[in-house]
């Protein structure tokens, strides 16, 4: 176990009362499990996100902390929240990292692995 690591999970969703699939737009939610799986308490300071549409547009997001907060986790804690990202194609892609800091002050960065957007009956 290291000192710092902090564990990501995502579950995306189609939200498709907010989507409008005439005028290309397609919203997705996703729900993030954020982890300390490490022996140390650590702060999540940070996001970079990459958005890929099915056009293969990317766009990145940047800011600080997540839904406006930066948590402060113990060895254990998870830290929940939910967000959102509009597209203009049914099918895209997000991956990202989070820039940390243990408690000793030294950065670090957590890799949010690739996932995927899609609108339910657009993949095989």
């Amino acid at each position: 176990m290291k000192p710092f690591e902090l564990s990501v999970a995502v579950e995306p969703h189609f939200v498709a009362d907010q989507s409008d699939p005439a005028k290309q737009q397609f919203v997705f939610a996703y729900k993030v499990r954020i982890t300390n799986t490490g022996e140390r308490p650590a702060q999540v300071i940070s996001r970079h996100w990459i958005i890929t549409d099915g056009d293969q547009a990317e766009q990145e997001v940047r800011g600080l902390g997540v839904v406006g907060q930066q948590p402060l986790l113990a060895p254990g804690e998870t830290f929940e929240y939910t967000s959102g990202c509009p597209l203009k194609t049914p099918v895209g892609t997000m991956r990202g990292r989070y820039h940390c800091v243990g408690e000793n002050g030294v950065p670090f960065e957590v890799d949010i692995p690739e996932f995927v957007l899609a609108m339910p009956r657009t993949l095989h």
